[in-house]
């Protein structure tokens, strides 16, 4: 006791808003279920394992320690028979809730004093006041976990209306037809606005340049100020998912009476059910078991296997081992290496990588919870922060960007510079004449040319009886269903393969013309990362994924698709146009099929312009995906200019020259600024998708600054061997489950949350990304 009393100046009393880590050890995933329990610091409120106590004692020189031990409680016999309460809440495991069936736990507490691990009782009256106040305090106080989770769980949810309860509705006599909808002041059909006062339908607004609606809707709230319009085409029996706008508010609300604003000009929301539900979905739906039970190989009798390497990861809703050690990683920390993206990493390799935590338990094998980790990664971004689901690819490449971000310039302790590559593109004007441009990546995104199934003739036979069944009235059963088989040569030959550019400015002709443009790889990587382009935009701008199979061979040859460079008697475009003609100023235009398509689901239209040139009007997926990851951007809602000319007089010269010093043209970076509101991140992207907007460089030029950059990317043999693929089951990359298969020590393992099994009916033709390693 005198030792403690000795100590109370290193006991600190948690403050409300204090972060108390009393779940999970901050290097380890021991927790106070571990053997060892856990060890929460007086001082600093983080929690630590057996093991690694002792490092916090001697890098921090905090003595004073709480130690939780938590064991499991027998069950009780009649545990079954107990009912279940009705969950109120969207959520696992909070008050309202769905339960998360956790067993219950007896729970056990002691003062540790370190090093020489000096134990005291709690709870004690003999114990100092502050130290009872202090630990019941920890032990009384939400958990930093629990707070992250809790935090999560919250949903963005659009504000209700200031003007909807007391909406005024007119009573002129309008009845809003269930289709055919016109604007009532030009011939606009689509992107369509229904006042909810008084009934009028109008076009949205006219885009910056020129294209979209025709601001009729905001010109009629200007001149009535009646405030709230329902966009039409979003209005299904799920009013939730309606996009109610208030001019007034400027922005999207809730209307909690929309319903009764509907009713008042004849629309039956309820009656749009049936039409909402295309023959396309009724089969997705019905398939979604299907796929759900081949993907995660259900029924199969698998062995459960455990050990270093098969330590299965615990599903979190969204779901540097061999550099450095544990201690290593700890001692370079930060004071809370909580928030440290390398500890986090290197803790979450060696608890997946040791097999401290692949022990069978009475459910398979308990696995981590990597939320420290997740709550790092996703810092400040607002969908990988949330409990909503995500896009794979979008996390690996999020993941690379941070890792890339807390590595800069350090290659060596970079673990995805083995992933990257150099991708040559080739472009050819009607002169004859070529330019070559190169841009780096970590992954090749295939497109999959369903015309080119080997099993056409099962195709069109499955149609006619399914069309034939469809008259009768009948459904197809799962077992009838043939799907496309698309070889995966067939998806790598439609990436390599000749394109047409429209609208390309030749320098040679002084005119915009079509170019060919053809692509290779500069560098093979040593691990090559495909995604299979399984999710497409199908009629009525509705996100739909591909019910298709890709037969993936174990071991790929890509030796052909290697780019050959600048060939002897090509002649490259030249710098500048000829004469006195200048080239045309390179605008950055959005397309509006691309835009009226975003906006269409909702999205604000300026964001969904700068998407669109953002993703140099590659497509409507590429540009909802940046959309969703640029929410929160400072300048989203900065204007675009319409005029490139002003915009490159008044780009930020410190970011030109950012540019320059990359190795391209001061003239270049100037419009790849004006193009993409000057970011340089965003300009870079720009300037490899633009190759008409500057001249042709000789890609073995060796005094290219990118080129020295660039010194660091692997190359080597084209030829790979399939290591793992993830597979993706539900309709959409925002909905459903993510399920791993590894190629381990010569067999192939799931990894499905915590189950870790070897597999037995390997779906390697249902893959969304495949992994493969150079032989």
């Amino acid at each position: 006791m005198d030792l403690l009393r000795s100590h109370l100046h290193k006991v600190r009393i948690p403050e409300p808003g204090s972060c108390i880590h009393k779940d999970e050890c901050c290097v380890s995933f021991d927790t106070p279920r571990s053997e060892g329990g856990l060890y929460v610091d007086m001082t600093s409120f983080l929690g630590f394992g057996r093991e690694h106590v002792a490092w916090n004692y001697e890098k921090s020189g905090n003595p004073v320690y709480l130690h939780i031990v938590q064991r499991r409680k027998p069950e009780p016999d009649d545990e079954a028979d107990r009912p279940l309460k009705k969950p109120t809440l969207l959520a696992i495991g909070v008050e309202g809730g769905f339960t998360d069936q956790e067993p219950e736990y007896n729970e056990a507490f002691e003062i540790v004093i370190l090093p020489e691990f000096t134990s005291l009782p709690f709870p004690s009256i003999d114990l100092p006041e502050k130290v009872r106040i202090a630990v019941d305090k920890v032990i009384l106080a939400e958990s930093a976990d629990r707070k992250q989770q809790l935090a999560s769980w919250v949903a963005d949810k659009k504000k209700v209306s200031a003007h909807a309860m007391d909406l005024k509705q007119l009573d002129n006599g309008v009845i809003v037809p269930p289709t055919g909808w016109k604007c009532s002041k030009c011939d606009k059909t689509e992107n369509l606005w229904l006042n909810l006062t008084d009934g009028m339908i109008l076009c949205g607004r006219r885009l910056w340049d020129g294209s979209g609606g025709n601001n009729h809707a905001i010109e009629h709230y200007e001149q009535t100020k009646y405030p709230l319009a329902v966009k039409l085409g979003t209005i299904t029996a799920d009013l939730e998912a309606a996009d109610v706008f208030s001019y007034p508010e400027d922005d999207s609300v809730e209307d909690p009476l929309l319903a009764q604003h509907l009713s008042h000009f004849g629309i039956d929301f309820s009656s749009l059910q049936k039409t909402e539900m295309t023959t396309a979905e009724r089969e997705l739906d019905h398939n979604t078991n299907y796929d759900w039970n081949r993907i995660q190989e259900s029924g199969k009798d698998a062995e459960l296997l455990y050990g270093p390497g098969y330590t299965g990861l615990v599903n979190l809703g969204n779901s540097y081992f061999e550099k450095q050690s544990l201690k290593a990683a700890f001692a370079i920390a930060p004071a809370d290496p909580t928030l440290d993206l390398n500890m986090q990493m290197t803790k979450l390799a060696h608890g997946m990588l040791s097999g401290k935590y692949s022990v069978p338990n009475q459910e398979g094998q308990e696995g981590i919870h990597p939320r420290m980790f997740k709550t790092v990664i996703a810092a400040k971004h607002p969908e990988f922060s949330s409990m909503r689901q995500q896009d794979a690819l979008d996390f690996f490449l999020h993941l690379i960007d941070q890792v890339d971000q807390a590595n800069t310039g350090n290659h060596e302790l970079n673990p995805f510079t083995g992933f990257k590559f150099i991708i040559e593109e080739r472009l050819q004007c009607p002169s004859g004449k070529v330019s070559y441009n190169k841009r780096s990546d970590y992954i090749l995104s295939l497109n999959i040319p369903l015309h080119e199934a080997t099993n056409k003739e099962q195709l069109e036979a499955f149609h006619e009886k399914k069309a034939a069944m469809d008259l009768d009235g009948k459904e197809v059963s799962n077992e009838e269903i043939v799907r496309p088989r698309v070889p995966l040569e067939a998806c790598l030959a439609s990436f390599s393969g000749a394109e047409e550019v429209p609208e390309f400015y030749s320098t040679a002709l002084n005119s915009k013309t079509t170019a060919i443009k053809t692509a290779g790889f500069k560098t093979f990587p040593d691990y090559l990362v495909l995604q299979m382009r399984k999710f497409v935009m199908e009629a009525g701008w509705v996100p739909k994924k591909l019910d298709v199979y890709v037969d993936v061979p174990d071991i790929i040859d890509i030796s052909h698709m290697r780019s050959k460079g600048i060939q002897p008697g090509e002649e490259l475009l030249p710098e500048g146009a000829s004469g006195d003609n200048k080239a045309e100023p390179v605008h950055p235009v959005a397309s509006e099929d691309i835009v009226s398509q975003l906006a269409s689901m909702g999205f604000n239209y300026l964001h969904c312009q700068k998407a669109a040139i953002s993703t140099s009007n590659t497509g409507v997926e590429e540009a909802m995906n940046w959309l969703l990851s640029h929410m929160d951007d400072p300048d989203i809602n900065d204007p675009i200019s319409k005029d490139s000319q002003a915009a490159e007089q008044t780009v930020d010269e410190t970011s030109v020259q950012t540019l320059v010093s990359f190795g391209f043209q001061e003239d270049v970076a100037r419009k790849a600024l004006a193009a993409s509101g000057g970011n340089i991140e965003r300009a870079t992207d720009w300037i490899f998708s633009h190759p008409e907007a500057f001249s042709s460089v000789p890609t073995d030029s060796s005094t290219s600054n990118m080129e020295d950059d660039d010194a660091h990317i692997p190359d080597g043999s084209g030829r790979y061997k399939l290591m793992a693929f993830v597979s993706h089951m539900g309709t959409s990359t925002h909905c459903g489950h993510y399920v791993a298969h590894v190629l381990k020590d010569g067999r192939w393992v799931i990894f499905n949350d915590s189950k870790v099994a070897a597999s037995v009916d390997l779906p390697k033709d249902m893959g969304y990304l495949y992994f493969f390693q150079r032989i």
